[in-house]
């Protein structure tokens, strides 16, 4: 997971309460245990966990996971059949080039100078 540092601009505060919403209606029960959202607002990270039904035979695991940074969502973890990235485009209106899939490879611009 990238640290990054940010400051809470009326931007960052606005996309932090998208993707929260977003994120949190991943949670709710499955048909083994249920997904529990895990929502930070000091760090602007937000996430749904899976919790099996006792007896565990599996562990608990992050379904999804996106911090905001100053202007970006980064999306840190998705293994869900409705990715995280369509749900902020289509319902939440932010641009694709606000959002970064650290998931899948992409880093934010910072990262890529001096490569």
């Amino acid at each position: 997971m990238a640290t990054v540092e940010f400051s809470k601009t009326s931007t960052t505060v606005r996309l932090a309460a998208m993707t929260r919403a977003e994120v949190e209606r991943y949670a709710g029960n499955t048909f083994d245990g249920r997904l529990v959202a895990c929502l930070d607002d000091a760090n602007l990270v937000y996430s749904v966990i899976a919790v099996p039904d006792y007896p565990r035979s599996t562990p608990i695991d992050v379904v999804v996971m996106a911090q905001v940074t100053d202007e970006r969502i980064i999306i840190i973890e998705d293994r869900t059949d409705k990715p995280l990235v369509e749900a902020l485009i289509i319902n939440a209106k932010i641009p694709r080039e606000q959002i970064v899939l650290e998931y899948a490879g992409e880093k934010l611009p910072e990262q890529t100078k001096g490569e």
